[in-house]
């Protein structure tokens, strides 16, 4: 299955991801700090994600607690396939030279990606 998650869905599985299980309070009190968002609002998007299969939701206790079925990286991978598939025609290159060209990369970063494309050129 591909799951595809909206934005506010993405923000909402950042918190889980950082959490690993939370309630909707929970998601809810961390989104409020960043943005205007009603707690009903939350509620019935995350009850969305489960119907979609992007959470999984534990009703033993009184608070149901929410736990993501998709990893950061796979929504990652989804997101940038559908960027590159869209904006920019297809081309992985275009995307790095985007990239590269508007965000400052540390010394550090430039070297990580030597490095993966040394591996990915097979010298490493």
């Amino acid at each position: 299955m591909d799951l595809k998650p909206t934005e506010s869905e993405l923000e909402i599985l950042q918190v889980i991801w950082k959490k690993g299980q939370c309630s909707v309070r929970d998601v809810h009190e961390e989104l409020v700090k960043n943005k205007e968002a009603g707690y009903t609002t939350t509620l019935k998007l995350m009850q969305i994600m489960h119907e979609k299969g992007l959470v999984e939701r534990d009703t033993n206790a009184k608070t149901h607690l929410y736990k993501a079925l998709i990893s950061r990286e796979q929504a990652q991978k989804g997101a940038l396939d559908k960027i590159i598939s869209t904006v920019f025609k297809g081309s992985t290159s275009d995307l790095v030279i985007q990239a590269l060209g508007q965000h400052r990369a540390s010394k550090d970063e430039i070297d990580a990606i030597k490095s993966f494309l040394d591996q990915f050129e097979g010298k490493g």
